[in-house]
């Protein structure tokens, strides 16, 4: 589904990452772990098509190359980036936001009664009151309303790669177990690609199987399962990677 071939990110004249490769297949699980401002975010901001990154290399999804596609573009071919801070939109609610974008991606007429019982429902779902329908986009919301607003968003738009940056930063643990078994669900019934950032493995101990790939140098510098997880956080990063700072971005 996603595959970066040799690629090079910048972002002004720092150098983040050199001959990065990638593969992810859909119904595939991938983590990027790493230490804070090595690029994992970066990453995320990229595929998005975030104009401040300059990128060389091959970004291809489902076979098509999206370089110069813009984040528009990226979004109606199925790709849906989850933020750690998702920003606040005043003036727009969210149902207003999600019928725009539902008929942008299927070029057909709402059938309002059958979009706002499924909104409800979702809603429902994730334990957030049905008035958060009809109120602007994550406006006076609490960092864990914000996350599972994203999630309400992704439930209506069905991306088939989902990624998600560091969405279990801020939650408590009802609002994490309650994402979890959200995402859970939706990657079982639709079989998405999910591309996770994380600093822990509580959220990606939900699923059975994830590829984990370890940051730093401008690389990845190891792949792995979950043990590769569960070895990063009992020794950290610079016992794992044998290198004395993982935390390497240069100037060109």
């Amino acid at each position: 589904m996603l595959e970066l071939n040799n690629l090079n990110l910048k972002v002004d004249d720092l150098v983040l990452f050199t001959n990065l490769n990638l593969k992810i297949n859909q119904g595939e699980i991938h983590v990027l772990m790493g230490r804070n401002g090595v690029g994992k975010s970066s990453i995320a901001k990229m595929l998005m098509g975030d104009p401040n990154y300059q990128v060389t290399g091959e970004i291809k999804y489902n076979g098509e190359v999206i370089n110069n596609l813009n984040t528009y573009e990226r979004a109606l071919r199925g790709i849906y980036l989850i933020n750690q801070a998702p920003i606040a939109i005043e003036g727009v609610t969210n149902a207003e936001m999600l019928r725009v974008a539902l008929t942008s991606k299927t070029n057909e007429p709402i059938d309002i009664f059958a979009f706002n019982k499924e909104l409800e429902k979702i809603c429902q779902e994730l334990d957030l009151d049905k008035s958060f329908i009809h109120r602007e986009i994550n406006v006076g919301c609490s960092g864990g309303e914000r996350k599972k607003i994203e999630l309400l968003h992704m439930w209506l738009l069905k991306p088939s790669l989902v990624i998600l940056d560091e969405i279990d930063s801020g939650l408590d643990v009802d609002a994490l177990k309650t994402v979890a078994t959200s995402l859970k669900k939706y990657f079982n019934e639709y079989h998405p690609a999910f591309l996770i950032i994380t600093h822990n493995d509580t959220l990606i101990s939900h699923f059975s199987d994830c590829y984990v790939h370890l940051l730093g140098n401008q690389k990845i510098l190891k792949s792995g399962k979950m043990d590769l997880a569960q070895e990063i956080l009992q020794n950290g990063f610079k016992k794992n990677t044998n290198v004395s700072d993982t935390f390497v971005i240069r100037k060109n």
